[in-house]
C-alpha cells in the first residue's frame, strides 16, 4: 500500500470536538496526527460533514478540516494549508 501522506504520522491520543452547523459539536479522540491532516475517532462518522472545524482539547487550538476517507468509526482528514502546523 503507497502512502500519500505529506510528513510522518505521529501517533496521540487527544481529545477533541468536531464542530459544524450552528452550534453541533462532536466528541472525537485524535489518535494520530501529521503536519497535514489526523485521523480522529468517533462514535459514528454518519451526519459528520465533509468539511469542520476540529477542536483540539489540550492547547485549545483549532483546524479546518476536510474529509479525506470514513469508516464506521473513523475519519482521515487533511487540514487547511492555512492551518498546517
Amino acid at each position: 500500500m503507497q502512502n500519500r501522506r505529506e510528513s510522518t504520522r505521529q501517533r496521540v491520543l487527544k481529545g477533541g470536538s468536531i464542530a459544524f452547523g450552528k452550534g453541533a459539536a462532536i466528541g472525537c479522540v485524535i489518535r494520530n496526527m501529521t503536519r497535514s491532516g489526523a485521523c480522529l475517532l468517533v462514535e459514528s462518522s454518519i451526519g459528520i460533514p465533509d468539511q469542520f472545524e476540529l477542536f483540539l482539547s489540550d492547547d485549545k487550538s483549532r483546524r479546518q478540516c476536510g474529509v479525506v476517507w470514513r469508516s464506521v468509526d473513523q475519519i482521515g482528514v487533511a487540514f487547511s494549508h492555512a492551518n498546517a502546523v
